[in-house]
């Protein structure tokens, strides 16, 4: 029998467990962040006037992962769309179907919202969320280009 996941939103106390999961994120796409951009992050994730929101897989007490979004008005449809701007999981969690928890609970999350769309990127070469992925939907095809200012 599989352990249970639960799916919530994020609180005050997942602060640490949060900061280790997103440090290995940023290192899995070998990013490296000012710690007041993380800081500035983690402070909109609490604030309930701030579209950034995050959901945790929470497996026997501990963080197994997260999901951060935000929705945003569209020119192409009347009702918002909903970024999923990250998503990750630790290694030792994966394979156990939590991020198709956390994908399946945003999808409620859009329904019981009234949101359009729901859409997010992903690296290319980065197979195992591409499988996740692609059981969802087929990509639709467009690259993503971006101006650092």
């Amino acid at each position: 029998m599989s352990t249970p996941v639960v799916v919530r939103d994020a609180t005050a106390q997942d602060e640490a467990a949060w900061r280790k999961l997103w440090a290995d994120y940023l290192a899995f796409y070998k990013v490296t962040l000012a710690d007041d951009v993380t800081d500035y992050t983690w402070a909109r994730i609490l604030d309930p006037a701030s579209r950034v929101a995050m959901r945790v897989a929470e497996v026997e007490g501990q963080l197994a992962g997260f999901a951060i979004h935000h929705f945003h008005d569209s020119t192409w449809v009347k009702a918002p769309d909903c970024y999923l701007e990250d998503l990750f999981l630790d290694e030792t969690f994966r394979g156990r179907g939590i991020g198709r928890a956390l994908m399946e609970d945003l999808v409620a999350i859009c329904r019981k919202d009234g949101w359009a769309r729901l859409y997010w990127h992903t690296d290319e070469g980065n197979v195992t969320a591409r499988k996740l992925y692609d059981s969802f939907v087929a990509s639709d095809g467009h690259v993503r280009y971006r101006i650092k200012l």
